[in-house]
């Protein structure tokens, strides 16, 4: 009978750890953000991530953009946010065309497309 409290109390444990991975992954994913940035229209170090899917870069009013990211002439839609997710030193210079381009926020190097899913999703649930 002790054996098998043991073995039920074990297999209790594991399984209500796996439970808790999806969200301790999805976590992860959006902690990265979450240094900078709010999931409100409010910003904070960067700007508020509401909206933001679909938005014009570099529009947020009373944020300090570099130059190329205020003049840039894209729109933050899956492609432009998966490569800027990955690195975003090296995504401003090709979005912009120009190899001295730059951004002051630094590569974020989430570059697991499962990883990027999950911050897509929460990006255009806000």
């Amino acid at each position: 009978m002790k054996k098998l409290m043991m073995v039920a109390a074990s297999a209790a444990f594991v399984l209500s750890t796996m439970a808790l991975a999806p969200v301790a992954a999805q976590a992860a994913a959006w902690g990265k953000c979450k240094a900078c940035h709010n999931f409100t229209e409010k910003k904070k170090v960067g700007p508020g991530l509401a909206g933001v899917f679909g938005r014009h870069v570099g529009i947020m009013p009373d944020m300090n953009y570099s130059a190329d990211v205020k003049g840039g002439d894209w729109s933050w839609d899956e492609a432009h946010l998966r490569k800027w997710m990955c690195n975003s030193k090296k995504a401003v210079k090709e979005f912009t065309g120009n190899p001295k381009a730059r951004t002051k926020m630094p590569p974020q190097k989430v570059c697991d497309a499962a990883k990027q899913d999950e911050v897509l999703a929460k990006l255009k649930s806000i």
